[in-house]
């Protein structure tokens, strides 16, 4: 069975979405996931389950949520090998020296991730940004809060994309690097 990172958007972020990890665990297994694992309380899972489109496990998965914690919530899925493509194609992991202001936006198909490319005017110096492949990458070398790109993909402009630092983005590699045979 394969690994895969599930990324919730927007969860436990003040009062709203409250997703309980103990409770997204729960959910994934019910579902049929095992060796499931979450990172922070920001709504990161990595687990293993039958071979299937990532897409396809990531509507189960929002589907699940919504009926047994009545939450809405935006679910992006990557398999393994996605999630290997995304880290190996980070264009700015060589100067950012900060990972904390190194970020990549994931999106769950290519449609949605070309409507953050509207977003790549905002990246004036010396914020940094990039349309991938599988994944958008955002440098904010001065920090999060003070670029307007920054601002805009975590917000309403990044639509359903969601969001992760570097030093995030290389745990959740680690607990899929572990899940693998």
């Amino acid at each position: 069975m394969p690994a895969f990172v599930a990324l919730l958007r927007g969860v436990n972020v003040g009062n709203a979405k409250r997703v309980p990890m103990a409770e997204l665990r729960r959910v994934l297994e019910d579902l049929g996931c095992t060796n499931v694992a979450t990172l922070l309380n920001s709504g990161n899972a990595v687990f293993r389950r039958a071979k299937a489109p990532s897409a396809k496990v990531a509507a189960e998965i929002a589907t699940s949520i919504a009926a047994v914690l009545n939450v809405a919530v935006p679910v992006v899925v990557k398999s393994s090998s996605e999630y290997e493509a995304i880290i190996k194609d980070n264009p700015f992991v060589s100067h950012a020296v900060d990972r904390s202001r190194l970020l990549v936006s994931f999106t769950q198909d290519s449609k949605a991730l070309s409507t953050l490319a509207s977003l790549a005017a905002l990246a004036g110096p010396p914020d940094e940004f990039s349309l991938g492949k599988h994944a958008a990458y955002l440098h904010c070398a001065t920090g999060i809060l003070e670029s307007k790109i920054g601002a805009a993909v975590l917000g309403k402009a990044g639509g359903s994309a969601t969001t992760r630092n570097w030093a995030t983005c290389l745990k959740l590699h680690n607990l899929i690097s572990e899940r693998e045979p």
